[in-house]
């Protein structure tokens, strides 16, 4: 009997094949640590980074970023893009 492959494991992206990410700034443009769901996080594209920032930005704001800057590896694209609703 012939049995099927294996999947092959799952395996976190590397960082080139999720280049885009945020920093994280507080009001004086120092980095912010913030909560491990929202910390660390990467993007396969500009798009998929701007839409996760429009979607968690009031809980960023919670956690006292008051800005972020979008890069790609390490080139800042745009930034600092200030949180605030006003």
């Amino acid at each position: 009997m012939n049995l099927p492959e294996q999947p092959p494991t799952f395996r976190q992206p590397t960082a080139a094949e999720r280049p885009w990410w945020w920093r994280l700034e507080d009001a004086a443009g120092g980095e912010v640590e913030a909560s491990e769901d929202l910390a660390g996080q990467r993007f396969v594209s500009q798009a998929d980074a701007e839409s996760w920032v429009g979607e968690t930005w009031t809980e960023l704001a919670d956690e006292g970023v008051a800005s972020v800057t979008l890069f790609e590896g390490e080139r800042a694209v745009y930034g600092p893009m200030s949180l605030s609703a006003g």
